[in-house]
């Protein structure tokens, strides 16, 4: 998982991506430790109990699928009564440094009534430091170097590697005597995180973490069309299930005289169709149960060659192959790409008002799972991708201070704590509006994401900008997703790769980039494979084998 797929998951924004080598999840091995891993009879002591909370009733309920994922529950209105979980003030008036990435403008802390709002609530003071997210990877090793850690720090899984992460951790305090097994129940809401979130945060059998922003089925996006525009055109998205139905309706709603075009650049979500694997592990097993690389597979040659004759029959955006990626969301909007694959955080209300902006009859759905053997699946990603972390040079009293105050700010969707965590004061930073709680002109200002990126509850899917058609319709296609939701080679283990490969990957993203807009043929792609097998690849996948030899897969 990157930064821009997470911030394309949620809908908080989108920046230029970076992969780095950590595979941010965690330890489900057989046996033993390693460079992150855990083994299994470890982490089932290590594991906090899981208590699922039965405070707030959804509109819709979550749908149970395959492997224990889960869709999210839904609410098409903030309950009119809300519920309490946490009856005393949390806090013991202590007062704690927390620094977290904020993509936006970073508020001032003074005279900020939402942090005036939280803390009081809280009963200590937590004095939140948002950094610029684009460059938190810069702001993070100076804190590190410099031994400057806060109280209290968040780290995205993609700031990870060059922090050698795995033994970085160390300075950080181990949340296990607080939090594993049936200690957890001390703080209900924190027991109420699922066990899949809490794995993702142990390294070398040590629960180090507290997970932000997780989900119970990560999909790593979907397949979206304008639906509004195929009923204009009288093309019916039902009947595509193979690449070859995508590629036959392509023809029928590409217009270049129209300014319409099929497709933006689809092909970093193409794994869900062709059957390779995305991020952000690359491995998956041949048809011998041998480790193979992506880049190896038949299938991810197929997804080129597929693209690239696409791209050559018109039916890719001129924009899009020239490489503007930035602009794929306006030109989806406006009608010019008329299929497209992003994040789920892209299906949501704000995309609904910006779409209807440029067309009143705006309608975003998504495509039906789509495989080339009738056999769909989805890979799921790991559960959280975000964590923070407590100073390892607090006290136990401290530790046990900051677990309380992340307790109340676990509160679920549907409490009195949610509202204030997550919109402040009510007649200040918000109003309830249609029976949903909206920020104020001041609240939009000083609201800033910060507190939530410290634990966060499970989040609910739920009507943003009055748009209570597109959160049905989004729990519909979840609902239906996760029956498709399968576990891929090295699923929820934490792997950190040697140094010496960080750069193996980049020059064949560049050359399929290349290949796939059609500037370079397929035998372009298939030397390049030959030296980054040469150049690190086979040693790379030595390297795996060994972890598969010593934990398992995952799976």
């Amino acid at each position: 998982m990157d930064r821009r797929r997470f911030l394309e998951l949620t809908g908080l924004g989108a920046v230029a991506a970076t992969s780095g080598g950590l595979l941010a999840a965690c330890g489900d091995a057989k046996s033993g430790g390693g460079p992150g891993t855990t083994g299994q009879s470890q982490l089932q002591k290590v594991l906090p109990a899981y208590v699922p909370s039965a405070a707030v009733r959804p509109d819709i309920p979550s749908v149970q699928g395959a492997n224990g994922f889960f869709s999210e529950p839904a609410f098409l209105a903030y309950p009119s009564s809300p519920v309490t979980t946490v009856t005393a003030t949390p806090g013991k008036g202590g007062t704690y440094t927390a620094k977290t990435p904020l993509w936006g403008a970073i508020p001032s802390s003074t005279g900020n009534s939402y942090y005036d709002a939280v803390n009081g609530a809280l009963g200590a003071t937590v004095k939140m430091q948002p950094a610029d997210g684009v460059n938190y990877d810069k702001v993070l090793p100076t804190l590190f170097a410099g031994d400057k850690l806060p109280d209290w720090l968040m780290i995205p899984s993609w700031n990870m590697t060059n922090l050698g992460f795995s033994g970085a951790v160390t300075k950080f305090a181990d949340l296990g005597p607080y939090l594993s097994g049936d200690a957890v129940k001390a703080y209900p809401n924190l027991a109420a995180i699922p066990s899949s979130a809490w794995q993702c945060c142990i390294w070398n059998g040590k629960l180090y973490g507290l997970p932000s922003y997780y989900s119970g089925a990560n999909p790593g996006g979907a397949f979206y069309y304008r639906k509004d525009v195929f009923d204009r055109l009288g093309v019916s998205a039902d009947s595509i299930r193979t690449p070859a139905d995508l590629e036959a309706v392509a023809k029928q709603i590409t217009d270049p005289k129209a300014g319409r075009w099929a497709f933006g650049d689809l092909f970093d979500y193409l794994g869900q169709i062709f059957k390779f694997p995305g991020e952000p592990n690359k491995w998956a097993l041949d048809a011998a149960g041998k480790l193979i690389h992506r880049y190896e597979m038949p299938q991810y040659l197929d997804a080129l060659s597929w693209f690239q004759k696409q791209a050559k029959a018109g039916y890719v955006h001129p924009d899009a192959l020239a490489g503007k990626s930035d602009q794929g969301k306006q030109r989806f909007w406006s009608g010019k790409e008329l299929i497209t694959a992003d994040g789920t955080g892209a299906w949501k209300g704000d995309d609904a008002q910006s779409g209807k902006a440029a067309n009143p009859s705006y309608d975003r759905q998504a495509l039906k799972p789509m495989s080339v053997d009738g056999k769909p699946q989805i890979d799921m990603t790991p559960s959280a991708n975000m964590y923070s972390f407590l100073n390892g040079k607090l006290s136990a009293d401290q530790i046990k201070e900051c677990l309380a105050i992340a307790n109340y700010l676990a509160a679920p969707f549907g409490s009195t704590e949610y509202l204030t965590v997550n919109f402040g004061k009510q007649g200040v930073d918000y109003t309830i509006k249609d029976g949903n709680p909206q920020l104020t002109e001041r609240g939009s200002k000083e609201a800033a994401t910060t507190y939530q990126f410290l634990v966060t509850p499970l989040t609910p899917t739920t009507v943003i900008g009055g748009q209570t058609q597109v959160a049905k319709d989004y729990a519909a296609w979840e609902g239906e997703m996760v029956k498709y939701a399968v576990k891929p080679v090295f699923y929820g283990m934490n792997i950190t790769e040697p140094a010496q490969f960080a750069k193996l990957n980049q020059p064949m993203v560049d050359v399929s980039k290349d290949v796939r807009y059609g500037r370079k043929p397929i035998s372009a792609f298939q030397d390049a494979l030959k030296t980054w097998k040469a150049q690190g690849g086979d040693q790379l996948r030595a390297f795996y084998e060994d972890i598969r030899n010593k934990y398992g897969t995952g799976q």
